[in-house]
Parts: structure tokens; C-alpha cells; sequence
């Protein structure tokens, strides 16, 4: 070979080298940003889940609540009633 072809494969050889080097860190850099993703994505669904038991238990209180006042109410009137 003619020392201006070894120069070219010795240039190219470095390049593709670095190339693939850049490559492997980004792949790696995708990698850790796709599994904090993850993990963000994981949290938030849990603190949806949390919201929504705190909503289901909420109307619950609530229709408890509801019997309370109607129980507390027809009493007063009981009590009213009797007291004329």
C-alpha cells in the first residue's frame, strides 16, 4: 500500500473508533434517562393510587356521614314531636 492509503485507513480506523465509542456513551446516557423515567412514571401512578383511596374512603365517610345526619335528624323530630 501507498503511504496516502495507510494515512486514510489509519484516520478512518480513529474515527469509527471514536464514533463507536460516542455511540456506546449516548446508548448508556439513553439507558439511565429511560429507567429515571420509569421510575418517575411509577411514583406518579402510586401517588395516583393513594389519591384515589383517599377519594374512595372520603365518599364513604361521606354516605356514612349522610345516615349520621338523617339518624340525627329524625331523632330532633322525635324529640320535638314529643315534647309538644
Amino acid at each position: 500500500m501507498e503511504t496516502s492509503t495507510e494515512i486514510l485507513v489509519v484516520i478512518l480506523s480513529t474515527v469509527l473508533a471514536v464514533l463507536l465509542v460516542l455511540c456506546i456513551f449516548i446508548a448508556v446516557l439513553i439507558i439511565k434517562l429511560l429507567k429515571t423515567i420509569k421510575r418517575i412514571t411509577d411514583k406518579a401512578e402510586h401517588v395516583i393510587e393513594t389519591a384515589e383511596h383517599v377519594g374512595e374512603a372520603f365518599s364513604s365517610a361521606t354516605g356514612s356521614m349522610a345516615v349520621f345526619k338523617l339518624v340525627r335528624n329524625i331523632t330532633g323530630m322525635v324529640a320535638k314531636y314529643k315534647s309538644k
